[in-house]
């Protein structure tokens, strides 16, 4: 296997796990949405939206990575 294969599938390896990971967070989100109606609840609902977010923001830059690495081997740029 050549080292820039390795790499693509380091890259794919990590893209597949932010996701995992994004969906994680936004099952952890939703579960919180189906509590009881207090303050307390909303206050972990709300801190899960933004767990969620961050866990986005890291799959979208794996995916993105991802994609550039294979725009670099299929057409040089």
């Amino acid at each position: 296997m050549s080292d820039e294969n390795q790499e693509l599938d380091q890259l794919q390896v990590a893209y597949k796990s932010a996701v995992e990971a994004w969906i994680t967070a936004i099952r952890e989100e939703e579960a919180l949405a189906s509590g009881d109606h207090s303050v307390a609840e909303v206050d972990k609902w709300e801190a899960a939206h933004f767990s969620e977010e961050d866990a986005r923001d890291k799959a979208k830059e794996a995916k993105s990575a991802y994609e550039d690495a294979l725009r670099e081997k299929f057409f040089g740029f």
